[in-house]
């Protein structure tokens, strides 16, 4: 057994975990404040700050896999991965930080501000969030133990997402004078744009720092070899070229079109939809750190017990029948009314779980991609972690692009009114909504349960994978 395999100790994992606070603060942000804060608290068209995330999107489409190639194939004193992780620390906190500080123009202006900082975090959340990504897969090669290590990352992505949003919702989206609805808060959206910079910077290089000592200890850079563009496409093409991946990727991407649709409303149905109070809503999202625990206990058991393709599916199935829910039964008049001292505790008690089964799920996703490596290399000879997991960032930035951009068409579908009270938004558009949200939801999850199931990697495989690595490492040798 390697160094690298050997079992890691709880201080790497949750060093490695802890740098998952960075996505999660600028996921949670981009996902369920970006299109509240620009579409309602600025003013900017909801279509277009949709459309500003969806173009952000797409000219990062590129940057994904140039980066994970770049990262598999360089050489340095730091070896592959950290050199990107501590370059893309301060000028990520940075853009970051400006995202939420924007400047009072026109609506052309503006559209163009925010699609020039999303494209720079974008990319730059790339050259972190894709060679941290692919450390995990060098680590460990034991099928278990990656459930476990994803599962922390996963654990710190969600707790440090939701940790800053109930900070905002305790100290910043607080009502004032000029601010009657804390929700609308846009001194508050500002100062936490300066406070959630901070902790990204902190989480990366906490998590950098923390891996350090195993960079002598990971896999060999390959040989140098200079390609131009053509070529290194052709070679990502070639190593994603596998029925498991292409099920896999088309499975996560309609997760994560779901996940970004439900996360840009979420807020929005728990402050018009439900009514619920600001301290209502703020124990809601002091509740998903208990639903990243429920993942972080279930997603490791579940592995074990089912294998990850089976546990994967068994807990999507139920969490993805229950999800939409409470919304399909207000409609038909079988939940409590708004107001209602039953409505929250119901409402929050389901989510809670719900999610954090989806948060186990998703944990096992992430460990079945990285399983893939190995799959891989036995068929091309090469180690392409950090080209496997740009697929993975990419598919997590499509929650805000494409799901944000198919947010902003339903509001703008139910003509959802810009800076309104609660009690001023008419109830027809509050029930267009609901009934656009529900089946959009379940079409997106049904087609990421039918793809999953012609994923064929199992335990049983990935061990004879590792051997026949092994053998050839043992034959090259004499």
């Amino acid at each position: 057994m390697t160094e690298a395999a050997a079992k890691l100790g709880l201080t790497t994992k949750l060093t490695y975990g802890f740098g998952a606070v960075a996505y999660g603060i600028k996921d949670n942000g981009f996902a369920y404040f970006l299109l509240l804060f620009y579409g309602t608290v600025v003013g900017l068209e909801p279509a277009l700050a949709g459309t500003a995330l969806l173009i952000a999107l797409v000219f990062d489409s590129l940057s994904d896999p140039i980066v994970g190639y770049w990262s598999d194939n360089t050489r340095s004193r730091l070896g592959r991965r950290h050199p990107f992780m501590y370059a893309a620390a301060i000028p990520v906190a940075l853009c970051y930080s400006l995202l939420w500080q924007p400047p009072d123009w026109s609506d052309g202006a503006l559209f163009l501000y925010l699609v020039v900082l999303a494209i720079l975090i974008r990319t730059l959340i790339t050259f972190y969030e894709t060679p941290s990504s692919a450390l995990m897969p060098e680590l460990s090669a034991d099928y278990d133990e990656r459930t476990t290590i994803q599962a922390w990352r996963s654990f710190f992505g969600w707790a440090g997402g939701a940790g800053m949003a109930v900070f905002m919702y305790a100290f910043l989206l607080v009502p004032s004078e000029t601010y009657p609805v804390g929700a609308l808060n846009r001194d508050g959206y500002e100062t936490y744009g300066v406070i959630s910079g901070g902790v990204i910077l902190v989480a990366i290089l906490i998590s950098a720092l923390g891996t350090h000592s195993r960079i002598g200890k990971l896999k060999a850079p390959p040989p140098r070899a200079r390609k131009g563009l053509k070529a290194v496409f052709e070679e990502v093409i070639g190593t994603l070229r596998d029925k498991s991946f292409f099920a896999l990727f088309i499975s996560t991407i309609a997760s994560a079109v779901a996940t970004g649709l439900t996360a840009a409303l979420t807020f929005i149905m728990l402050t018009y939809f439900w009514a619920f109070s600001s301290v209502e809503v703020f124990y809601w999202t002091l509740l998903v750190v208990v639903s990243a625990v429920v993942g972080l206990l279930i997603a490791p058991w579940a592995s074990k017990r089912w294998g990850k393709k089976g546990a994967a599916l068994r807990l999507g199935v139920l969490a993805f029948t229950v999800q939409p829910m409470p919304v399909l039964f207000r409609l038909l008049g079988w939940m409590p009314e708004n107001g209602d001292p039953l409505l929250f505790p119901i409402l929050a008690t389901v989510n809670t779980i719900d999610l954090g089964l989806i948060i186990a799920m998703q944990a096992i996703l992430y460990s079945m991609l990285a399983d893939l490596v190995e799959h891989t290399e036995v068929r091309t000879g090469r180690r392409n972690e950090g080209v496997f997991f740009s697929a993975l960032t990419f598919i997590r930035k499509t929650n805000q692009g494409i799901g944000a951009f198919a947010a902003g068409l339903i509001l703008q579908a139910v003509a959802f009114p810009d800076g309104a009270a609660p009690s001023e938004v008419p109830r027809a558009s509050l029930t267009q909504l609901g009934t656009l949200l529900v089946p959009s939801q379940w079409a997106l999850w049904g087609v990421m349960l039918a793809a999953l199931a012609f994923y064929r990697l199992d335990r049983a495989q990935h061990q004879s994978n590792l051997v026949a690595i092994q053998a050839r490492a043992a034959k090259s040798k004499t």
